[in-house]
């Protein structure tokens, strides 16, 4: 992979990776399009990192299907995949992390101690093996999204990070490989997070910024479903992830829920026109 970055570069190639683990659904596909859009060549990478789940979490059942993921790569007209194995990643005695401090710290981060190490880290990684110009991430994870953000800044890497936005099924549901863990009961009640979120937009849109209201209207429509069992519905910072009482700068809102044994996320982005005003709000799911 060394070697075929070197002659990309070599050559003068705009380079564009895609980094997933596997699983591949339409909203990766629509990051390999993007990718392929902006770009002379692509790679895309799987590689299923086990620094990421906690010793509870779903290292060994994650969804693999190599083959099938090929497949849709080829139809989507990728020519290059990148299948590091484990021991090139993480070899005997290694020993070096990355964490990004503050923004890693809450949320996901406190759900899942250690989970942003090992993001941060395999990105690293790659993005050090590849050595792209661009490399592409989507929105649903968006906590993860702006730690990579920010570990591309802090560290000065020559990657620019391009975040996509999410992808949904017809129903709302933002697309994610652990969809397929639910069963039929729990993937019709998973829509629920799509329209918690719903609720936040309309109050947004209405200019009603102040985060109680918000997490309010979100909260609500979430305990109407007896099978969400939620985790968080916060409003916060799009940059640092820290929380804000009133909307005054971009935010998301954000929720986690587990349905069943499958927990998934799903955010709200609210921006602003350039003069600032509240008649400038612009939603974004």
């Amino acid at each position: 992979m060394k070697e075929f970055a070197r002659k990309q570069r070599a050559e003068n190639t705009v380079l564009g990776l895609v980094p997933t683990m596997g699983a591949l659904h339409e909203g990766h596909l629509a990051l390999v399009k993007r990718a392929l859009r902006d770009c002379s060549s692509v790679v895309a990478s799987i590689f299923v990192n086990p620094t990421q789940f906690g010793p509870a979490e779903d290292f060994a059942r994650y969804p693999r299907g190599l083959q099938a993921d090929t497949a849709k790569l080829n139809n989507a007209g990728l020519q290059t995949l990148f299948l590091p194995a484990a021991a090139e990643i993480y070899p005997q005695n290694y020993s070096t992390y990355i964490t990004v401090e503050g923004v890693s710290d809450r949320l996901e981060g406190r759900s899942r101690p250690g989970h942003f190490r090992g993001v941060s880290t395999v990105v690293l990684k790659l993005l050090q093996i590849v050595q792209p110009q661009f490399a592409y991430f989507g929105r649903k994870d968006a906590q993860q999204a702006a730690i990579i953000t920010r570990m591309a800044k802090d560290l000065n890497l020559d990657t620019e990070i391009v975040i996509c936005p999410i992808v949904r099924e017809a129903d709302g549901l933002a697309m994610s490989s652990r969809n397929i863990y639910l069963n039929p009961e729990n993937r019709k009640a998973a829509t629920v997070l799509h329209s918690a979120l719903q609720a936040a937009q309309k109050l947004a849109e209405k200019s009603h910024l102040d985060s109680l209201s918000l997490q309010h209207a979100a909260r609500h429509v979430l305990d109407q479903e007896p099978r969400a069992h939620v985790d968080y519905v916060e409003i916060v910072d799009a940059k640092t992830f820290q929380p804000v009482a009133n909307v005054s700068r971009p935010a998301y809102v954000l929720v986690a829920a587990k349905f069943g044994e499958t927990r998934l996320l799903d955010n709200l982005l609210i921006t602003f026109r350039e003069d600032g005003s509240q008649k400038g709000v612009v939603t974004e799911l």
